[in-house]
């Protein structure tokens, strides 16, 4: 390999989504990052609104191909491992085509806009040029969105704050989670602190049909019966 002696003044960018540098980036296997940087260059190279990635499009990548040849199985089953495994971290979605032999995936990112897309395609009400979208034969999952729901709501997400939403996510609902952020945004408190007292206090109160349960015990006519002295009060 000759040394590399720097970029050059002008050069083009592929943009990479912070969540998936902060979030996802550090679990993955060398073949699957290399595959999925590919992705985003070629979608994100492409014009118009049908931006997309297909297997035959990564075959034909001979970059990418040629730092795959070392792996222990085909390039063809390494792309495709790490495509699925992708899809179920939910960072790609796949619509299933017919073309005129054979089926294949095309793959898009898990975006808003782009799920729309594929839902579009899927519905009819975009006409592929080189096959038909197939229905899928099981519901596709919907994917965990608390990560993007933060960044567009709160702020950046760094790694300290993934982790500690990870560790919500299994201590709490994720409707909780949803709420939470949704009041910190509605009092203009916008950091991850005020969203795990949030949290910490609906968790010790509780919470009846979305308020905290302390709201009802303040009304509550047996409130003084019920406590330590309660024997000492008739009704």
């Amino acid at each position: 390999m000759n040394d590399f002696i720097g970029f050059p003044a002008s050069m083009q960018f592929t943009p990479i989504p912070k969540l998936f540098i902060n979030c996802y980036m550090s679990d993955m296997n060398a073949d699957e990052l290399k595959c999925l940087l590919h992705v985003f260059q070629i979608i994100y190279a492409k014009k118009g609104q049908l931006r997309y990635v297909s297997m035959a499009e990564l075959l034909s990548d001979t970059a990418l191909v040629s730092s795959l040849q070392k792996s222990s199985v085909s390039v063809e089953q390494t792309i495709k491992d790490a495509l699925d495994s992708a899809r179920e971290r939910g960072i790609i979605v796949a619509v299933e085509v017919q073309l005129k032999n054979s089926k294949e995936n095309l793959y898009l990112i898990n975006t808003p806009s782009d799920l729309r897309t594929a839902e579009r395609i899927r519905n009819g009400e975009i006409k592929l040029p080189f096959g038909e979208a197939l229905k899928p034969t099981t519901p596709c999952p919907e994917p965990r969105n608390i990560f993007r729901l933060y960044e567009d709501n709160i702020g950046m997400l760094t790694p300290i704050i993934a982790e500690e939403l990870n560790d919500a996510l299994e201590q709490y609902s994720e409707e909780w989670i949803r709420d939470a952020i949704h009041e910190a945004t509605t009092a203009n408190k916008r950091n991850w602190r005020y969203i795990a007292r949030v949290l910490e206090r609906w968790n010790s109160d509780g919470r009846r049909n979305g308020k905290y349960q302390s709201d009802f015990a303040q009304n509550d006519p047996d409130r003084f019966i019920c406590g330590a002295y309660g024997h000492l009060i008739q009704r």
